[in-house]
């Protein structure tokens, strides 16, 4: 008896100490502070507030696997979805399971429609692909909203063939699951912005691009490996200056679609022309080896193993791929083969003893930014001043608005998993004011100027 105690005891100690390290565990946007999903509705530009919970709402943990309860909405306002498509980002009330430790094989598994992945707050990451292919009888698109079945040899891309109907945060539902196929920052926020969705209907994403410093940890694969954003250390032992990780995959130069990258004849697909251009099915490209010499490219499943600041012993990694303007770059996140066992799913219901994991404020991953960085434009402001948190906010963060008396003029929040918040202006008059940022535990001051 005693001995069964004494191992419980252990068992208890091990899955506690996992808890403490385990960035699997300990990463996620619990919400605290009954943060909801919003959305746009076209036509209207203004946020229509509702009443689920957004990012993660528990997590729970065994000895082998993590278990993420999550609506699958996030803080940022999702839609509208300008390509007709019907859905709005609904509750999925879902289970996630996924595994504490990947495992590894020679086997690789491809990826596969549906989700692939989970963002650090409960959205869904899917892959390139949408379901729509070619048909090469018909000399059509068939599949998804087309009807019908395409030959499934030359695959559309999702993330050229329906940028249309991604809102400003490259999200969209499939029949409520609101999800990413790519990087989770704003249109708005790329180098070269290649939609205008923004523009009326302005949101913003999970994080903020940050070429100066390594991307911050933004989910995590159905195979257990963590998935970065855009940037890290140049060299996989964790040193060398922050560079931007590449792709290994290039466009390949064709102007008839009839083979593959490997040489094997296919059935038809269209011809490159405006219409289908290089990039718009994902067998138009072409995998070209990374070697030592060149760490910044990825392997073919887009990761590589490294360090990393939350696996200072290293890890394999995924990374959410831009090219030098931000666009998203295929394959974009995970892709199109897993580098582990994918073993992840959703579940009905938790079968085995649990911990329920409560974030600390005093754990190494989960402690507050310990440096705010933060934009604000246009200076001189007129009637809005717009402030942008630079990276991954993973707390609320108060924005105020002082006059030089220190009178309180305004003030909002950017919630965790946001990056941007607004002030509206237009009855201010102008002058010298100070913006406040304050995550509770750091502050930063910075004077503004209004000008009307």
């Amino acid at each position: 008896m005693k001995k069964h105690i004494f191992s419980l005891g252990l068992a208890v100690i091990a899955a506690s100490s996992i808890a403490q390290t385990n960035p699997i565990i300990t990463s996620w946007l619990q919400n605290t502070t009954g943060i909801t999903g919003s959305h746009y509705v076209s036509g209207n530009s203004n946020v229509i507030t509702g009443t689920d919970s957004a990012n993660v709402k528990t997590v729970l943990y065994s000895n082998n696997w993590v278990y993420v309860r999550a609506n699958g909405l996030p803080a940022y306002p999702t839609g509208p979805f300008l390509d007709g498509n019907p859905s709005l980002a609904t509750s999925q009330n879902a289970i996630f399971k996924l595994p504490l430790t990947p495992l590894d094989t020679t086997y690789y598994n491809n990826t596969t429609g549906g989700n692939i992945g989970l963002f650090i707050n409960g959205v869904a990451l899917f892959d390139y692909r949408d379901g729509v292919s070619w048909q090469n009888s018909t000399g059509t698109l068939k599949g998804g909203p087309y009807g019908g079945m395409g030959d499934n040899v030359w695959n559309r891309d999702a993330v050229v063939g329906e940028r249309l109907g991604f809102d400003c945060s490259k999200g969209h539902p499939a029949m409520g699951n609101y999800h990413h196929h790519q990087n989770p920052s704003a249109f708005k926020l790329d180098l070269m912005v290649i939609s205008t969705v923004c523009n009326l209907y302005d949101a913003d994403g999970l994080y903020a691009i940050d070429s100066t410093q390594h991307s911050p940890l933004i989910g995590f694969a159905y195979d257990g490996h963590p998935i970065y954003g855009a940037y890290a250390y140049r060299d996989t032992n964790g040193t060398g200056p922050i560079v931007r990780m590449k792709s290994s995959y290039n466009k390949r130069n064709i102007s008839v679609r009839n083979t593959y990258a490997d040489g094997t004849s296919v059935t038809p697909g269209p011809s490159v022309n405006t219409t289908y251009p290089i990039g718009y099915f994902r067998e138009d490209y072409e995998y070209i080896p990374t070697t030592s010499l060149t760490p910044d490219y990825l392997d073919e499943h887009n990761g590589r193993w490294c360090i990393t600041p939350e696996y200072p012993n290293g890890t394999y990694c995924y990374f959410a791929t831009v090219d030098s303007n931000w666009n998203s770059a295929y394959p974009y996140v995970v892709g199109p083969t897993f580098k582990g066992l994918k073993v992840a799913l959703k579940v009905n219901a938790i079968t085995e003893a649990v911990t329920v994991y409560t974030p600390s404020t005093t754990s190494i991953e989960e402690k507050p930014n310990s440096d705010l960085e933060a934009n604000i434009f246009p200076i001189p402001a007129g009637d809005l001043v717009a402030i942008q948190l630079n990276g991954l906010t993973k707390e609320n963060v108060n924005i105020s608005m002082y006059d030089m008396m220190g009178k309180l003029v305004d003030k909002t929040t950017i919630y965790q998993g946001s990056t941007i918040a607004y002030f509206d202006t237009k009855k201010i008059y102008s002058g010298n004011y100070v913006i406040q940022i304050s995550n509770g535990t750091n502050s930063l001051s910075k004077r503004i100027s209004i000008l009307k």
